[in-house]
């Protein structure tokens, strides 16, 4: 089952060159570095993102170079070696990495190690570099976490989804539920902050089984935690099973009851949110690598199907790992598409990113037309009106974070 297509674009150049626009000023800015591995030992029915299994690349047809568990570091670094020509110069320092897929602990600790040290040879990292790496629970050891904590990541964020064994099956993920706890514990152990992911609105599940997930989670006393509403995306196995009728579609109003009951609870724990779906127990347990995507800052994405964005350019990489290794093996940039974003859509990218976050959109930034809505949206429930009266920014109600899309709209309309 193909993983989601990728937008239509210009065609880059091979070199990967970006215009001298786009690279004006970047040595004063930071840079976030995504690595995307796209290795899955099994496909969720619910997940179109860029994976594969080992089982799908062995059986591609042709010859030519492709990326492995044992070779993918090396296609890594033939990227970051790219990068660190097109961006010139005196390099922009990379304050944020994070090592997302996929499943990144597929890969040997010390071939992520490596990536994490090529990436500090090449451009240099903060001293504070926040390195994160996405994990399965039961992908991961003591020995791994500390391998990885020596290497210089600081971060590691499981991917536990569920406590509910029925909702597990229902989303097809495989790890054991006990192992959760095991792996926060490893982490913790190793010195580095950690991270759980939640999923609600599985078909199936119930407000207890939710209510028991986000007991679990709190209980485990993560640093920072994450809910997402499950969507089903076109192309997956799930959206087969919904429309074969094996499954229901989730329900908005269930999905709605149980992010309000998410927020109530988490906020009583002491998690505070700060971006729509994630919350954290204080702002120095804020993914920054995150919170620099919402600002607009600039990154690079590395690896198959990875999205990269410096200087108002957005580009992304092909898909397919045999040919995203076979272009950077001559020597040609993986990009397949770029554009280079008009100040509409700049304005618009602001929004909507600005007002997901706790800091909220300074009012002044709005249009005249944006900001005359804002009087509506404060009435509606949507936006705080102290913090736009008194402080002279948008920011969402719990309310305003489930019409976010509709408070956006009517800003930019």
């Amino acid at each position: 089952m193909p993983p989601s297509s990728l937008p239509d674009g210009d065609a880059p150049p091979a070199s990967g060159e970006l215009p001298s626009s786009a690279l004006a000023g970047l040595a004063t800015t930071d840079l976030g570095i995504y690595v995307h591995v796209p290795f899955c030992r099994v496909r969720c029915g619910y997940c179109d993102f860029n994976t594969y299994t080992l089982t799908e690349l062995a059986a591609r047809d042709g010859s030519g170079p492709s990326i492995g568990l044992d070779t993918y570091a090396d296609a890594a670094l033939a990227e970051l070696d790219l990068a660190r020509s097109v961006l010139g110069g005196e390099p922009p320092t990379v304050s944020t990495v994070f090592v997302g897929g996929g499943t990144p602990t597929m890969l040997r600790s010390r071939d992520l190690v490596r990536v994490l040290s090529g990436i500090r040879t090449r451009f240099g990292l903060a001293p504070d570099a926040e390195v994160t790496t996405e994990a399965n629970p039961d992908s991961v050891t003591p020995e791994s976490l500390a391998e990885l904590a020596a290497g210089g990541f600081t971060r590691v964020s499981l991917g536990m989804q569920s406590a509910v064994p029925h909702v597990l099956a229902t989303l097809e993920r495989t790890h054991d539920p006990d192992n959760v706890a095991r792996a926060v514990d490893a982490v913790r152990a190793a010195g580095m902050q950690v991270s759980v992911d939640l999923i609600y609105g599985t078909p199936g599940e119930s407000l207890d089984d939710w209510r028991r997930s986000l007991d679990v989670a709190i209980a485990l006393e993560p640093d920072h935690i994450s809910a997402y509403a499950l969507v089903v995306e076109e192309g997956t196995k799930l959206a087969a099973q919904v429309r074969r009728g094996q499954v229901p579609m989730p329900e908005d109003d269930d999905e709605a009851d149980k992010y309000e009951f998410a927020d109530e609870v988490l906020s009583a724990a002491g998690y505070d949110w700060y971006e729509v779906s994630n919350w954290a127990r204080s702002e120095q347990a804020r993914c920054r690598h995150n919170v620099a995507y919402w600002s607009g800052a600039n990154w690079w994405g590395i690896g198959p199907g990875a999205h990269s964005h410096v200087g108002g350019v957005r580009w992304w990489n092909v898909k397919h790992p045999a040919a995203y290794a076979a272009r950077l093996a001559t020597g040609q940039s993986p990009a397949q598409g770029r554009e280079t974003l008009t100040g509409e859509q700049r304005y618009d990218e602001t929004v909507l990113l600005g007002t997901r976050i706790i800091e909220g959109l300074p009012l002044d930034y709005l249009r005249v037309s944006g900001r005359a809505a804002v009087a509506g949206l404060i009435a509606d429930g949507l936006v705080d009106g102290p913090a736009a009266v008194g402080g002279g920014r948008v920011v969402l109600t719990r309310q305003g974070r489930l019409l976010a899309d509709t408070v956006v709209h009517r800003l930019i309309a």
